[in-house]
């Protein structure tokens, strides 16, 4: 008798989302691969543009929320091995993580959250054997009732903890970790009026011109986005570009522009720009957002280290650095970076600071930055620059520079930001990257 011939049987809905988080958290925690390399950049998952835009915007927060809240989830789970995470099945752990995550902190229901993790781990040769297990264990998360507040002290690894607190006070570094912990809202660099495009998106207008919402989804379906009324970039990684004033007409380098933010805020000014940046990859996609928003400025892919070029009015250097400071939008660095990675990123930014004075001209103003929490890329890297070359001198920030931020602006006027400012009552709204920006002029001759 012949049998008849069978259709495939669809995949569950919601599957083809955590199996995808699943091996991009796998990429993170086990091949130390970017998150952002993982979710858009070369390395991007294969399977991503398959998804519809809901699933791909669930496996973007299914993979932000596991690292986000990783060490109260391995806490956690813990707890409920006998024996710990299986070593065999590393893939096992992984499931466990965003079975858990789902429980505690997405709107998933338990039944949905159990069930479709024991089918990954079905899925999986090695995390097969262990379906049992993770069904048990995910039904005792449930149950268990534990509060959803996530412990800022396991969720930050104890050496940044410890740095914090040394440079900050134990308060501060409390505060710092409070804020990473939360979601971030989008932040959104306007081109025209922010006050109607707030209206427009339902967001806000910050004290610091940068309109901030909650929306969720792809980003290229929210208003403005085709015909490139705004960009995204934080409210603090807005600021360097404005302190240099008003640069109309004047020539301008951009060093290690991508991905561009502060290169089109440069443009905006009626700058003219050379944005240099050792990336050819990233400085397409920079040329495409510029021609997104019709803005330009002309591109150089090169090192800035050996760049031979100027002089100019201004130099921009928005240094390589540990990105400590946003955390709070890349939570997959505490996890990626250490103590260990600071003197390499220590000595290209002394490098690339002592190249940003030879592009200036006699009288003119480098800003510098870093998106690091870490005094030794920021204070630290001005006072030794300071004292090594007299012809540069700081040009102080002050309140008034900034909106009229006291508490951004340092006791040597230069400008410090950090996660837990810009407070407000719902978590979801307040906040921003921290930052260091210092404004120096080079002497005239």
């Amino acid at each position: 008798m012949v049998r008849p011939r069978t259709s495939p049987q669809p995949e569950v809905p919601g599957l083809a989302a955590r199996r995808i988080a699943a091996d991009i958290l796998d990429g993170v925690l086990r091949r130390r691969i970017a998150l952002d390399e993982l979710l858009s950049g070369k390395n991007a998952h294969p399977g991503l543009p398959a998804l519809a835009d809901r699933d791909r915007a669930l496996t973007r927060r299914l993979t932000a929320t596991v690292l986000r809240r990783l060490g109260t989830l391995r806490h956690l789970i813990r707890g409920f091995l006998e024996k710990g995470f299986p070593p065999d099945a590393p893939r096992a752990e992984t499931i466990l993580l965003l079975g858990a995550a789902q429980i505690l902190w997405l709107e998933v229901p338990d039944h949905a959250a159990v069930d479709l993790s024991v089918r990954l781990a079905q899925a999986d040769r090695r995390a097969a054997r262990y379906a049992g297990l993770v069904n048990a264990v995910l039904r005792r998360v449930a149950q268990s009732g534990t509060s959803s507040a996530s412990d800022v002290f396991r969720d930050t690894p104890e050496w940044l903890l410890k740095r914090w607190s040394k440079s900050y006070g134990a308060d501060t570094a409390r505060a710092i970790a409070t804020a990473i912990g939360h979601e971030p809202a989008l932040d959104l660099t306007i081109k025209g009026d922010a006050e109607s495009w707030a209206e427009r998106l339902r967001g806000r207008e910050l004290p610091t011109g940068t309109v901030r919402t909650l929306a969720h989804g792809a980003i290229s379906l929210l208003p403005g986005f085709s015909e490139g009324a705004w960009w995204v970039q934080d409210a603090a990684a807005a600021l360097p570009a404005r302190l240099f004033g008003d640069i109309r007409g004047s020539n301008v380098a951009d060093l290690c522009a991508a991905p561009g933010g502060k290169t089109a805020q440069l443009a905006l000014a009626g700058a003219h720009v050379i944005a240099v940046d050792r990336s050819p990859a990233r400085l397409t996609r920079l040329s495409e957002n510029l021609a997104r928003l019709s803005l330009s400025a002309e591109t150089v892919a090169a090192d800035a280290l050996d760049w031979q070029a100027g002089p100019f009015d201004a130099v921009l250097l928005d240094a390589p650095c540990s990105s400590t400071g946003t955390i709070r939008r890349h939570p997959d660095i505490p996890w990626l970076k250490s103590e260990a990675d600071l003197p390499m990123l220590t000595s290209l930014q002394h490098r690339l600071l002592d190249r940003a004075v030879e592009l200036l001209k006699p009288g003119a103003t480098l800003i510098y930055c870093v998106c690091s929490l870490e005094p030794e890329e920021g204070e630290d890297q001005i006072a030794a620059l300071l004292a090594r070359d007299s012809r540069i001198a700081r040009k102080q920030i002050t309140a008034q520079d900034v909106f009229g931020r006291t508490e951004f602006v340092t006791f040597d006027g230069d400008l410090r930001t950090l996660p837990q400012q810009l407070p407000d009552p719902d978590p979801r709204w307040g906040g921003l990257d921290g930052f260091y920006i210092a404004r120096l002029i080079r002497n005239p001759a």
